[in-house]
């Protein structure tokens, strides 16, 4: 991905909430004992560990105006910790914290920036933050100043750049770094391309329970890249990553039950994640439930809800949703006969270079079908349909060419 949270690594509750040095554990007795030590000797770190028990709730009740009041009592003694955690309750405190060199405030403070968070959104500011607590080692930051320089954010694009920031990270153990290193060299972005070594930065990020990563990897271990195909391995690192809710891995885990590759074939559990992947979007997901609605596979059949998940994914931008969608209105499956609303929905696949709506394009220009009629124009979709090698649209045009209809006549054609 390219944002990503990274949650504050703070001590609250040393004395007695881990129950060490001989002090019984008791939650409710150490935010006293803090606030009697920070009250009776106005120090910093009893300040902040109170302060932390009142923004969480810990032995007393959660109450954040009271955190960010004993936070600054602490900033104002010098803790960096408390300036960080006070930078979180207040946009204008990440700015101060981060003045003190404080990297995680540093990390706040771009990332409020890159949101807009407390400050309008201003990505330079970002890559600037970003690029200062990076230089102090921080994982976080160098992830996310690789991402600035892989998506153009605030910097110029520069592949090599973000690879050397990505490496920085994921050396550090920084899961998603990892992943996105090896990305990079999947796909000889920034670095020569190494589908070995990408599959060892997949695995790495994989093993911290990366979603994304384990879904990289399986499908690695599908296609034999940087190492010998495997279906059941792939299977199973679809599934590791399905189940952490990656919709592409729930998709592939789906099209691997459908198909019976690597696990028996199960048809309803197809259905199943596809429907998962579908409901956060993924569009494969949701053209391949719109078949299985169509075909009856996995689930009873109904070209309504085919049309409904067509509809979905083609509105995202899916070709072969498009051309279904353009199909079904056509021929008023599932959904009431429109040809002009099918010529639209032919035009936009067709347009992303799916053949089979070129193909039949160059029909609804023959026919005047939701079109006007226009054999010129049905003569360049069928020759684009026909290039990739469409064998209906290359005859079709044959026999546009043999009666001279929107080209010259030529029968040698």
């Amino acid at each position: 991905g390219d944002g990503r949270g990274c949650s504050l690594a703070i001590s609250s509750g040393r004395f007695f909430c881990e129950g060490g040095g001989g002090v019984a554990k008791d939650a409710r007795e150490a935010p006293q004992c803090y606030r009697r030590v920070a009250a009776e000797q106005g120090r910093a770190a009893a300040q902040c560990s109170l302060a932390l028990a009142c923004k969480n709730g810990h032995g007393v009740g959660k109450d954040e105006r009271e955190a960010v009041r004993w936070f600054r009592k602490s900033a104002e003694e010098g803790s960096a910790v408390a300036r960080s955690n006070l930078g979180v309750c207040s946009a204008q405190s990440h700015r101060e914290a981060a003045g003190h060199g404080d990297a995680e405030a540093l990390y706040n403070l771009n990332t409020s920036y890159d949101i807009g968070c407390g400050f309008r959104n201003d990505h330079e500011n970002a890559a600037h933050w970003y690029r200062t607590a990076a230089e102090q080692g921080y994982a976080c930051t160098q992830f996310n100043l690789g991402a600035c320089y892989q998506n153009r954010r605030a910097v110029s694009k520069d592949d090599e750049r973000a690879v050397q920031w990505y490496r920085k990270a994921a050396q550090q153990g920084d899961a998603d770094a990892q992943c996105n290193l090896g990305l990079c060299y999947e796909n000889g972005s920034g670095v020569g391309k190494d589908e070995k070594e990408a599959v060892q930065w997949y695995r790495k990020s994989a093993e911290q329970e990366s979603a994304a990563a384990s879904s990289n990897l399986g499908w690695c271990y599908e296609q034999g890249h940087g190492l010998g195909k495997d279906a059941w391995q792939a299977v199973r690192w679809y599934r590791l990553a399905a189940e952490l809710g990656n919709a592409r891995a729930q998709c592939n885990l789906a099209v691997c039950y459908e198909q019976g590759r690597g696990v028996d074939k199960d048809e309803e559990q197809a259905v199943l994640w596809y429907r998962v992947a579908a409901e956060q979007g993924d569009t494969n997901a949701q053209f391949n439930i719109g078949m299985c609605y169509n075909n009856g596979s996995g689930v009873g059949r109904d070209e309504s809800l085919a049309v409904e998940w067509y509809r979905k994914a083609a509105e995202q931008g899916n070709e072969y949703a498009q051309f279904n969608l353009g199909r079904c209105l056509k021929n008023g499956l599932g959904v009431g006969k429109d040809e002009g609303q099918a010529v639209q929905w032919y035009r936009k696949a067709a347009e992303r270079g799916n053949a089979d709506a070129q193909r039949d394009l160059g029909w609804c220009y023959r026919d005047g079908s939701g079109v006007a009629e226009d054999e010129q124009l049905a003569v360049q979709w069928y020759r684009k349909a026909a290039e990739q090698g469409d064998a209906m649209a290359q005859n079709n045009l044959g026999m546009l060419y043999e009666e001279g209809r929107g080209v010259a006549k030529d029968e040698q054609r």
